[in-house]
């Protein structure tokens, strides 16, 4: 597809980076000389995969990461043992995986897997038609119980200290979900996937924006003022890439079958990105947008009214691709004024930590932004932002590398590239094409907080990394991998007096905080992330490409 992909998930993919490097895992070394047999890695394969399917899942659906006695489990926080994660690397993703083995393979085991995986996503579908981060197939009160205690007190995960009880564009988990449906039903036009299909789809025109943007929620609620904000989840929203996503899904829609009533919608969501671009001399983009009058809005308390750097730079690689998609001109004639306010951004070589963006401007100053805490605890803590360069939190990066020579470079060659030879493959203009046969064979660019981001490795087909995944999988049929990601277990909410202790720099406070962090004495578990990463590395060397 033209529209290049953006990151699933910006603030994930920084925390999953801090916790990889902090990890230092090692990938699994060849422990065998000579080149394994591909019928060696496809047992291998199956085995794994039917550990996970008979013994892991719990009706179909799948967490992040698990002790071996399935005493906890987590997703992006601790989950219950009758919870389902959606957001990647989490059920739907472990669907997609499925499916490509199917094709891979050709071995139905896989086609029912994903038929499993399917069925607990339907289970936990909103009546509206989106999905929600997690669900939990124990109901109504349960989920409930769980956003009053564990998500209650994740001091750094906002989004997740309230229940709204609608769903959520965020963190790709409804895109994800509707991409995977789609997908299953496309494979054998099996009816009994149509209806959520079709629910998935009119959610997604449903909750759209006159003017062609997405809230991060819908049914659009108004209900959380943390710390006197707003509530910010009716915003037009940019962050986590939630327009880019619902894109590529209408375009699959498109493509797959043909519904005429994507085009108008994927025509309004290009526009609002121009629409929505800021007049100068700050011709930029914040996270979100207020439906008002399109200004730039704040969102978690960490989040201020604010230009975003790295946002801006995301929507300027967006508009571009909307140019290939189209051959329409309009969608480049702003960017070179982004790209010049950018530069205008740079931190003096003092400030930059290693990157050289603030990732927020001040809206008329044009002065940096930068992010602090202070307290123990999401009762007495408290976040807020000021010029000062120095003790940022770590979990929410207040710098950004953006390299402003190669966006340039591309906005130049597009340029010089006529409508029609530019937009000459895109499913806009050459008619519909059929969907990717793999989807987890590319960057699927998220982390379960205990291996990488999921990236696409050119070197994963090779017979010594499949060598060593074969002789790694250990007997009950799991790859061991070290869960540097833990959490403090719920203990009640904290105290409105700070506990001794900096807790500026850390990824987690007191110890009633719930939010997950690096442990120094990781134990080893089941990593959803180094089963797809590994299987992965499998479906390559048996000639998946």
């Amino acid at each position: 597809m033209p529209l290049s992909p953006l990151s699933r998930r910006r603030l994930l993919a920084t925390t999953a980076a801090a916790f990889a490097a902090a990890a230092g895992l090692a990938p699994f070394k060849a422990l065998a000389a000579e080149a394994p047999s591909k019928e060696a890695a496809l047992a291998t394969m199956k085995r794994a995969t039917t550990f996970m399917v008979e013994k892991v899942a719990y009706q179909g659906g799948y967490v992040w990461s698990y002790l071996p006695d399935f005493s906890r489990r987590w997703g992006e926080m601790e989950a219950y043992p009758t919870m389902i994660w959606v957001q990647p690397p989490g059920t739907a993703t472990m669907g997609h995986l499925f499916l490509d083995a199917y094709h891979a393979t050709g071995d139905e085991y896989y086609y029912e897997a994903a038929k499993q995986v399917a069925g607990a996503l339907i289970k936990i579908q909103h009546p509206a038609g989106g999905w929600n981060y997690l669900g939990d197939l124990a109901g109504e009160q349960s989920i409930k119980k769980w956003y009053d205690t564990i998500g209650k007190n994740g001091w750094r995960l906002e989004e997740f200290q309230h229940y709204y009880g609608n769903a959520t564009f965020d963190d790709a988990g409804t895109a994800e979900s509707s991409q995977f449906l789609l997908r299953l039903y496309v494979e054998k036009k099996d009816a009994a996937f149509k209806p959520a299909l079709d629910k998935a789809i009119q959610f997604v025109l449903d909750s759209q924006y006159p003017v062609g943007g997405w809230p991060q929620r819908f049914p659009l609620k108004d209900e959380f003022h943390h710390h006197g904000r707003p509530d910010y989840t009716g915003y037009i929203t940019f962050n986590d890439d939630v327009a880019g996503e619902n894109i590529e899904f209408l375009l699959m829609v498109w493509q797959a079958l043909g519904d005429p009533r994507v085009l108008p919608a994927v025509k309004k969501a290009m526009d609002c990105f121009t629409a929505c671009q800021q007049p100068l001399p700050q011709a930029g983009w914040g996270l979100q947008h207020k439906v008002s009058d399109l200004k730039p809005s704040g969102a978690r308390t960490y989040e201020p009214e604010a230009f975003a750097t790295h946002t801006t730079a995301a929507n300027i690689t967006a508009c571009m691709g909307f140019y290939e998609l189209t051959g329409d001109p309009k969608y480049l004639a702003r960017l070179s004024e982004a790209l010049d306010w950018l530069e205008t951004t740079k931190l003096p070589v003092e400030y930059q930590k290693g990157r050289q963006f603030p990732t927020f401007v001040e809206i008329g100053s044009n002065k940096p932004l930068f992010v602090h805490r202070t307290g123990s605890n999401v009762v007495n803590g408290r976040y807020y932002v000021d010029g000062n360069p120095e003790n940022t939190v770590a979990h929410y990066s207040s710098f950004r590398g953006i390299n402003i020579p190669a966006l340039r470079k591309r906005l130049e060659t597009l340029k010089a590239t006529p409508p029609d030879v530019v937009s000459k493959a895109s499913p806009l203009k050459g008619g519909r094409q059929a969907l990717p046969k793999y989807y987890t064979l590319k960057d699927v660019s998220v982390s379960d907080l205990n291996v990488g981001a999921l990236k696409g490795d050119a070197t994963a087909g090779a017979p010594d990394k499949a060598a060593g995944l074969i002789a790694a999988l250990n007997e009950a049929g799991w790859w061991p991998t070290e869960l540097k990601a833990t959490s403090n277990p719920y203990i009640g909410d904290g105290s409105a007096t700070p506990a001794p202790g900096d807790f500026s720099r850390t990824h987690v406070g007191d110890a009633s905080d719930t939010s997950p962090y690096v442990t120094d004495k990781p134990k080893i578990g089941i990593s959803t992330g180094s089963y797809i990463e590994n299987m992965v590395t499998l479906l390559k060397y048996v000639g998946a490409a």
